[in-house]
This record gives structure tokens, C-alpha cells and sequence, in this order.
């Protein structure tokens, strides 16, 4: 007989698997209340994917790990199988596993396991260019699509050597040549690597192309295929969607690129590519809703963790990306730490991003965008940021990304960044503690700094900025003055202070600059206080 404790576990066990739930959802579930609650604004609940735990092994499908099979279409026909039986979970074991594209099914897991690597396939011909986009088959990609998951502990290896160009600019002169020795064209100009002259001429090929032919064929672009390199991991469209473990390497372009997704979590998760690597972003979020991403870390050629958004995803949406939390990352090299931009048309709004570490990017905060690529981005909230060796700024907004002109009357997107809250930041060693750039007939509006701690060859640098408030903010900079503001107005600083006596406290140029406020500050232990451009108004700076 047994005993009542014994039926008890029966039961809850009975109900625990047999309800779909399983251990693992159960700390998940558990870990999103944690990270989702509390939050400056109203957060829907994310919910994870429902996967049956009928489960197949790609092996079963003819798989075979000697690196040298192609097993694209058996690890396909796992995936269908399975999904035709009502979903499950297909594994790929330790192995080295060959493959083409993986195109993923509704309520499947795709579970890579430790000691399994999957690499892609360098040959072009195996990456169709579909009827739609501007990009090759993605190694692993799907399209309106509900309850998928990618685990585990494997590897994605994108073989992305045969896809990417390479600048000259950002090798050694051994790693250059070695380079060069490995086949491949270099541009006329001796500035940048192709892999294939094909690659190095497609761009060309596909603008004289559209010229005469708006919508050209796939068989058309083909043409251009070893250009068009893919995203890695492509989703569109999809709900439910779980990233928890994997980590992607070598990418063709970007790693993680979710578009027009909703309830979609990434634990985790690494991406790991070489610094030089041209358009390797980590994490691209794309006009997405209901997003959590935490404990990735990320090491990358271009963006860490980037947002971006486009009007064309749902036109009846102000806002295309909402509703987005980061927390617990780790980025080492990359352009930016976190970034929004630049592609913000479809607006943005309502992203916290919490306790994250930044080491040796390019920037720490990023937050770029340009005219006619512009759109509503607000409600944003860091808090908890720690970066160590940032290449230029530590925060930075600029709305010139790639020196985009200011008053071009035919780029009508303009940007529009306002409400940012940004606290508790510490930063050793960067360019600049902050730089602003705005638009003249767009500054960048309400932004509030608050316990700010930054070590940084120059201090802070704003122009068209409006309403920017300074609080508790210590700064050790070697040269220039503490603030130079040119048309900014509305600019609060309070209790800032200076690790040894600045030159200057406040530089102010331009006609626009009003309304500048320095209370408590070491502006009275500065050399001197206020420094006036002759177009800028008579007590336009106010020291206190």
C-alpha cells in the first residue's frame, strides 16, 4: 500500500507534467514576474511557449555528425514530423552537424545540446533568395509562427567568413595580409576585403537592377546572392517565442533578429563575434512587443543590444516596439552597450533596462537615429549601468547618424527622443561622460541623469538639447570645460561636482542657449565660472 505521502507526490507530479508545465517553465515563469514587475509603466504579462514533451532526435531522421554530411534535410524533417504530430521537442545530440537552412515549425522546441555544434553550410547555392526581402534564406529562420523554443547549451556556428567583407581599418597588418592570402578581392581603393567579387560588385549589381525594374524576380537578385548576406536567426511574426541557452558565433550578419514578435524571452544566450566582424549585432529587436531579455552576455562586431522599429511593420500602431525589458547583461566589445536606432520611424516606447555591465564598447548608451529615419521614442529607463574602457561616449544621443544633414526639406521622419530617466551609472575610462546632438527644430527633450559617476578624457557636451536635469554627478575629466552647451535651454545642474578644479564650469554658444541653472555645484571652485559666446544673451547661465 501506498503511503499518503507517496500519493501525494503521484498527484502533484500527475499535475505538474500532465498540465504541460514543466520544472523548468515553472523557474522561467517565476524569473519574468520577478523581472516584470515593479516597473515605471504597465507591463502585460510575457507568455512563454506551450511545447508537448513528445520529443524526436534528428538522428532518427538519417542525421549523421562526421562535419562532413549535409543533414539539412534531416533535421527538417524532424522538425515537420514532429510538428504534424501535434509539436514536441527535436534534439540535436552532441556532434558536429553540417547543415543548410533550418526552418522552424509551431510549437516545436529546437533543443541543441552540450557538446553539439551546428555549422552552416559556406556553400551559396544552398541559401534560396525568397520571394520576399532583401536577404538570402537565414540559416535558421521562421515566419508567423506560435510556441517555438531554441535551448540549450550548443552552438550555432553561421560560418559567416564566406558572407562578411572585412575593412582594412580594423585588422593588423598580419592579420591583413593573412587575410588577403586566403583568396578572396580587395577593393580598388585597397580599403576592404570581399570574399568573392560577386559579394564585392553586388551592391552595384542590385542598384542598377532596381533602376529598370522595381520588384525584381528572385531569380533577377539572385544575381547579387553572395551580397545579400543573411541574418542568422530570423523570426517574424512569431508569439511565444524562447531563446534560453544556445550561443550563436560567427554570424553572417546579425545574430538575433526578431521582428513584429510578441512574448518572446531570451536567457541566457550568448553571441560571440570577432570585433571586426561587419554588422554583427548581437541582439536586433525589431518592432516587437512583450520582450524580456536577461543574464545574455554578448561580444560582438557592431550593436550589443539593439531596438529598432520601422513604420512599415503595422501602420496602426504609434508605436511599433513597446513594452521591453533588459536585465542582467553583460556586453563586451560592440558599437553600443544598449542602443536604440537608428531605424526608429515606427516609434518606441516603454523599455527599462536594468543592471548591466558594459566592457570595452564603443559607446556604453546609444541612442542615434537621423532624419527620415526618425520617429516618437519615450518613456525609456535605465538604472544600474556599470562600463569599463568605453572607446568614446559613456551616454550619447545623436540624431546625425551618419552625418545625416540637419535641414534637408525632403527627409520628413524626424526623430522625436524624449522622457529618458537614466540613474545609477559608473563609468571608468571613456571619451566623453556625455554627448548630446539634436535636431534644430527637434531637440532631444527631457532627459533626466540622476547619481552618475564617470571617469572620461572630456565632461559633457550638449547642442539642441531642452530640458535636461543633472543630479548627483561626479565627474573626473582631464580637459575642457565641465559643460559646453550650444542651443540648449531648460538645462539643470545639481550638486555636480568635479574630481579636481576645472578650468571652466559652463561654456554656453548659440542664440538658443537660455535658461541654464548650476546649483550646488563646484562651479564656484572652478577657474571660471561661466564663459559667454557673444551671440548668447546676458543671463542665460545662472550659477547659484
Amino acid at each position: 500500500m501506498k503511503s499518503r505521502g507517496t500519493v501525494a507526490v503521484s498527484i502533484f507530479l500527475l499535475f505538474l507534467f500532465g498540465s504541460g508545465l514543466t520544472a523548468q517553465q515553472s523557474v522561467i515563469e517565476q524569473e519574468i514576474k520577478a523581472y516584470t514587475s515593479n516597473l515605471p509603466f504597465s507591463m502585460p504579462v510575457i507568455q512563454l511557449p506551450a511545447i508537448p514533451d513528445a520529443s524526436v532526435t534528428i538522428t532518427d531522421f538519417g542525421a549523421v555528425a562526421d562535419g562532413r554530411t549535409m543533414n539539412t534535410k534531416s533535421i527538417n524533417d524532424a522538425i515537420r514530423t514532429c510538428a504534424n504530430k501535434g509539436g514536441g521537442i527535436v534534439v540535436i545530440p552532441p556532434g558536429m552537424w553540417l547543415t543548410g537552412p533550418i526552418e522552424l515549425a509551431s510549437n516545436i522546441e529546437l533543443r541543441i545540446e552540450t557538446g553539439a555544434m551546428v555549422f552552416f553550410s559556406p556553400k551559396f547555392e544552398d541559401y534560396p533568395v525568397p520571394a520576399r526581402g532583401n536577404k538570402v534564406t537565414s540559416p535558421i529562420h521562421g515566419r508567423g509562427l506560435t510556441n517555438i523554443a531554441i535551448t540549450g547549451k550548443g552552438v550555432f556556428n553561421g560560418n559567416g567568413q564566406y558572407w562578411r567583407p572585412v575593412k582594412k581599418e580594423k585588422l593588423t597588418e598580419r592579420q591583413w595580409r593573412e587575410l588577403i592570402a586566403s583568396g578572396g578581392v580587395v577593393t580598388p581603393d585597397g580599403k576592404m576585403w570581399w570574399p568573392s567579387k560577386e559579394a564585392m560588385n553586388g551592391e552595384e549589381y542590385l542598384k542598377n537592377l532596381r533602376k529598370n525594374k522595381k520588384n525584381p524576380t528572385p531569380e533577377e537578385t539572385a544575381g547579387a546572392k553572395e551580397f545579400l548576406r543573411p541574418t542568422m536567426l530570423d523570426l517574424v511574426g512569431c508569439n511565444k517565442v524562447l531563446i534560453d541557452g544556445p550561443t550563436f558565433t560567427n554570424t553572417p550578419g546579425w545574430a538575433l533578429h526578431p521582428t513584429q514578435c510578441e512574448n518572446l524571452v531570451i536567457r541566457n544566450t550568448t553571441v560571440t563575434n570577432n570585433w571586426w566582424g561587419q554588422n554583427t549585432d548581437a541582439a536586433d529587436i525589431s518592432a516587437c512587443r512583450n520582450v524580456l531579455l536577461y543574464r545574455n552576455v554578448f561580444d560582438v562586431g557592431d550593436d550589443g543590444i539593439c531596438m529598432k522599429s520601422s513604420a512599415g511593420s503595422d501602420p496602426k500602431r504609434e508605436f511599433a516596439l513597446e513594452n521591453v525589458v533588459i536585465a542582467d547583461c553583460i556586453v563586451y566589445h560592440a558599437h553600443g552597450g544598449f542602443v536604440i536606432g537608428s531605424n526608429t520611424d515606427g516609434g518606441m516606447r516603454n523599455i527599462s533596462v536594468k543592471n548591466c555591465t558594459f566592457i570595452g564598447t564603443d559607446i556604453g548608451l546609444r541612442f542615434k537615429s537621423a532624419r527620415d529615419r526618425g520617429g516618437k521614442v519615450e518613456n525609456i529607463f535605465v538604472d544600474g549601468i556599470r562600463m569599463k574602457d568605453i572607446a568614446t561616449a559613456a551616454i550619447l544621443f545623436d540624431m546625425f547618424y551618419e552625418g545625416n544633414a540637419d535641414n534637408d526639406p525632403g527627409k520628413v521622419r524626424i526623430p522625436y527622443f524624449r522622457n529618458f530617466d537614466i540613474r545609477n551609472v559608473v563609468c571608468d575610462g571613456a571619451r566623453e561622460a556625455l554627448f548630446v546632438r539634436g535636431l534644430t527644430d527637434a531637440p532631444i527633450k527631457s532627459v533626466t541623469l540622476t547619481n552618475l559617476s564617470v571617469t572620461s578624457k572630456q565632461a559633457l557636451k550638449m547642442e539642441n538639447a531642452d530640458g535636461f536635469t543633472l543630479t548627483n554627478v561626479w565627474l573626473n575629466f582631464k580637459s575642457g570645460p565641465v559643460l559646453t552647451v550650444n542651443n540648449g535651454k531648460n538645462i539643470q545642474l545639481h550638486d555636480v561636482t568635479t574630481a579636481a578644479k576645472a578650468e571652466l564650469f559652463v561654456r554656453a554658444i548659440g542664440a538658443g542657449t537660455t535658461n541654464v541653472q548650476v546649483r550646488k555645484s563646484d562651479a564656484a571652485a572652478a577657474k571660471q565660472d561661466v564663459e559667454l559666446a557673444p551671440e548668447v544673451k546676458p543671463g542665460a547661465v545662472i550659477v547659484k
